[in-house]
This record gives C-alpha cells, sequence and structure tokens, in this order.
C-alpha cells in the first residue's frame, strides 16, 4: 500500500499571518460612480437572525417561493463630518494638499485625538484649493447613539463619487454635519465588507491550517505535523510548514453582501435586546449570510466594486422576521 503523503495544508494567500494594527479595517481601493455621494459608511455588528422571504432571483431553482435565509444585523448610527482631505496625484503617489476642519467638533473627539487652537484657526481660516485631483471625507463614528458602552469614536476617511465640482459642492454641505446610511445605501444593493475577524488566540496547526491528525500508534503526539521528511533538507524547517502561532483578528474582506431591508430600531429589536450586545437604538441594515468580525465590532461597508450580475437590484418581499427572545 503506498503511503500517503501531506507535505502541506492552509491557504498562503494571506501571508504572514499578522495581527491587525487596530480593530477596524482600512479601506485601499473605492468604485467609481457618477453621483455625488459618499461611497462607503460603518456600523457595528449587532448579531445574526433568519428570514423568511421570496425568492426573487431569476436563475434561482425556488424562484417565485418562500425560503429560508440567515440574516446579520448591523447598526448603523449616522456618522458625522469631522473635515474635507484634498488630494493631489503625484508620481511619487498621492499628496495630501490641503485639509479644512469642521468648526463645530464634538468632545468625543478629543478622545482619540487632540487639536490644539492653533491647528483649528489655521484650518478655518484656509480656503478650498482648484488644483486637487480628487477628495475624500475624513468622518468620525457616533458610538455614543447606540447602547454598547462605547464613548471613542473611530476615525476614518470615505471616498465621494462624481467629479471634483459634484465632490467639491456635496464635501461643503456635509461639512459638519451628519450622513444616515439612507444617504449612502439602498434596499436590494450590494455591498461589500472590511472588517477585523475575531481572534482565537494561540492555536495548534490542526485547527490553524487544517492538517490531518495522524494514527493513534504514532510517536510523539497525534495532533503535530510529524515527519517532514525533505522539508528539512535545507538544515531548518521552512516557513511553509504549519506551525503553532496566534489565529484571528486579521483584516479580511468580503464581497457583494445583499442588503436584504434597511429598517428602523422598532422593526428590528427583541423585547429585552440580542445576546452580547443589547437594545439596537437606530437604523439598522439586514444583510444576507454571515459577515466577518466579532459583535459590537466597527464593520465598514463599501459600495461593491465587483457587484454579481445574478443578484437582482430589488430586495426580496420578507414574509417573516425571526425576533423570539430565546428563554435562559
Amino acid at each position: 500500500m503506498p503511503q500517503i503523503r501531506k507535505p502541506r495544508s492552509g491557504s498562503l494567500q494571506y501571508w504572514p499571518r499578522k495581527r491587525s494594527k487596530r480593530v477596524f479595517a482600512r479601506v485601499r481601493a473605492w468604485t467609481k460612480t457618477k453621483e455625488a455621494k459618499p461611497l462607503g459608511f460603518a456600523g457595528y455588528k449587532v448579531g445574526m437572525t433568519h428570514l423568511i422571504i421570496n425568492d426573487n432571483r431569476k436563475t434561482s431553482t425556488t424562484k417565485g417561493t418562500e425560503i429560508f435565509c440567515p440574516v446579520t444585523i448591523i447598526e448603523t448610527p449616522p456618522l458625522k463630518t469631522l473635515s474635507i482631505k484634498f488630494y493631489k496625484n503625484t508620481t511619487l503617489g498621492l499628496k495630501l494638499i490641503s485639509e479644512i476642519l469642521a468648526g463645530n467638533l464634538d468632545k468625543e473627539i478629543k478622545r482619540t485625538i487632540v487639536l490644539s487652537k492653533k491647528q483649528k484657526k489655521e484650518s478655518s481660516d484656509k480656503n478650498f484649493p482648484s488644483d486637487f485631483d480628487f477628495i475624500r471625507l475624513l468622518v468620525h463614528t457616533l458610538p455614543g447613539l447606540t447602547g454598547i458602552g462605547k464613548k471613542k469614536p473611530e476615525i476614518f476617511e470615505i471616498a465621494i463619487g462624481g467629479n471634483k465640482e459634484e465632490q467639491l459642492n456635496y464635501a461643503k454641505s456635509k461639512l459638519g454635519k451628519e450622513i444616515n446610511v439612507s444617504e449612502v445605501f439602498k434596499e436590494g444593493q450590494q455591498l461589500d465588507i472590511h472588517a477585523v475577524s475575531k481572534g482565537k488566540g494561540v492555536q495548534g496547526p490542526v485547527k490553524r491550517f487544517g492538517i490531518s491528525l495522524k494514527r493513534h500508534k504514532s510517536e510523539k503526539g497525534v495532533r503535530s505535523v510529524g515527519s517532514l521528511g525533505g522539508w528539512i533538507a535545507q538544515g531548518h524547517i521552512m516557513w511553509r510548514v504549519p506551525k503553532a502561532g496566534k489565529m484571528g483578528y486579521h483584516v479580511r474582506m468580503e464581497h457583494n453582501k445583499w442588503i436584504l431591508k434597511i429598517g428602523s430600531a422598532n422593526e428590528i429589536n427583541k423585547k429585552s435586546g440580542f445576546e452580547n450586545y443589547g437594545v439596537v437604538k437606530n437604523t439598522c441594515i439586514l444583510v444576507k449570510g454571515s459577515v466577518i468580525g466579532a459583535k459590537k465590532r466597527l464593520i465598514r461597508l463599501n459600495e461593491a466594486i465587483s457587484p454579481n450580475k445574478i443578484v437582482p437590484n430589488e430586495a426580496p418581499t420578507i414574509q417573516y422576521m425571526n425576533l423570539i427572545q430565546k428563554s435562559v
């Protein structure tokens, strides 16, 4: 009988498997739209439930029938614009040429950044430049509006659609004001998820890479890698060999999540709140399937870069939403 060889397991697509530097993700690529509006938003993960919907996908074998659909609830309180950032494309990459700060800053901002009076005055005295290539909005979250018990806001950039003039006009109208999720997304739209996955601590190679267990009569452990054979011909163990280490808390991206509903807190809340989250107080979006990250973690929501053409642009009709509280 030939010997079964399995030299390694696990994907090398993401390597090294490093932990994220911060609790929310950074977005590096944005889609382009003709409409002048923000191309992204953010919310806090509440948990999961399920719906009974009428399947409206044209190519589905269950078209027109009622099907079971798991969904993730994301609470999306408004975002507030902190500043307008003007960028220019150069041979050395993007260059920030100017930044206009909003005048009415929230007191909770000082929990994240501290601005001197001189910086505020210099920003307010600046004129809007004309020799820029594109604009991005620096926004911050309002976690105090939620019930997760958090005050420190997250600060990040979001891109704007349209041409230069349209971007500037929209940014001026929103400087120091709030942006709601209904201004960015609509029901039936697809979006991309950027988030940090759950941290699972130090794990062995079986859980971390999915290697198979050895026979029960094998020496020196069942869950270890075993004989490496030619992998140690170099005088050391190669980096491709599955080894124990830290697992999880990685920045990851999920494509083409389908928005099934954008609803108010009254439509989505359970009587005693959601487990390990609490009571929802703001507008929520229901996204089909699971979403990466732990509960109460910030989830970045962006317009889909390459949307799936099979998924319809209209949200299905919801027949039933499970909001029954679990018995203790």
